[in-house]
């Protein structure tokens, strides 16, 4: 097992300016945001009046435990705007938005996954004809854009219509085609793909900590992802890969790497955390990932 901490290199239009008293303060293209932030449990290095200053807007989270606020914006803060990521022949045109539960539509850290999946791919097409690749809990789809911008033929699954489509939108904006678009519930699908006999040479697992499938079906992360894998295994080609990252509080790298080598058998897996480094040299975790 190779346990790795990485910062994701390559961002011109993403920085993490600052981070502390439970907020991160996040520069997205032209714009400045203030986030909260559970694992900012040290101080601001940048005093109050300068993070005011600086953000474009501030995200304040409402009454309760929910994670639902709602965004103060200055003047002139679009509700819309675009960033890029650009990585070999790789380039990545997304659209961002603020949404009322803190995400613009990006995880920035995930352009380290972004560029294993490419290269993993461009690998691949050099001894298969056609390689084919899952995205489960797919979000806003950058790494079926990624994987995309290889030559695979993508399907992208995800239960949100209104997610999906601003997937299709970052696909059109990056010049891209030919991703199939599934509007389904991750386990569903991937039931229905094994009973067909279907196979992907990469297959790529971002799940929730809660959530619901486009039906109303429950996801609960500790009850429900280790028979997902499970199926998983089933559609994976011998010389395939797989990316699976965990944001859950409270979960660690080593159980992301346990429930894969349990699942998938003896890989060559790297796990460990990704992160950001401010400008002060505070190391900020953003999120676990295992893959291989």
């Amino acid at each position: 097992m190779n346990i790795e901490y990485v910062q994701t290199q390559g961002w011109k239009d993403y920085e993490l300016i600052d981070s502390g008293d439970f907020y991160k303060l996040e520069r997205f293209g032209d714009y400045i945001l203030a986030r909260p932030e559970p694992q900012a449990i040290w101080r601001k290095s940048l005093t109050d009046a300068e993070w005011e200053e600086m953000a474009n807007a501030v995200f304040e989270k409402g009454k309760g435990d929910g994670e639902r606020g709602e965004w103060v914006a200055q003047k002139g803060m679009p509700e819309q705007w675009r960033v890029r990521y650009d990585y070999k022949n790789m380039h990545m045109d997304m659209r961002l938005g603020r949404t009322s539960f803190k995400h613009v539509g990006i995880f920035p850290e995930q352009a380290s996954n972004w560029c294993f999946i490419y290269d993993k791919i461009s690998e691949l097409r050099s001894t298969n004809e056609e390689v084919k690749v899952l995205n489960l809990f797919a979000y806003t789809g950058g790494a079926s854009l990624s994987a995309c911008s290889a030559g695979a033929k993508v399907t992208h699954v995800d239960s949100v219509k209104q997610v999906v489509n601003w997937s299709k939108e970052n696909m059109l904006n990056s010049n891209l085609d030919d991703i199939r678009w599934i509007v389904e519930d991750a386990r569903k699908f991937v039931a229905r793909e094994v009973k067909r006999g279907n196979k992907y040479h990469g297959i790529i697992l971002d799940p929730p900590a809660y959530g619901r499938g486009a039906d109303g079906e429950k996801w609960v992360l500790e009850n429900d992802i280790f028979e997902l894998l499970e199926d998983c295994s089933k559609l994976l080609e011998e010389d395939g890969f797989v990316v699976f990252n965990l944001y859950s509080m409270g979960l660690s790298a080593l159980l992301a790497e346990g429930l894969l080598r349990q699942v998938f058998g003896e890989k060559e897996i790297t796990c460990g955390e990704l992160y950001f480094e401010d400008r002060f040299k505070k190391r900020l975790p953003f999120g676990i990932y295992a893959r291989f």
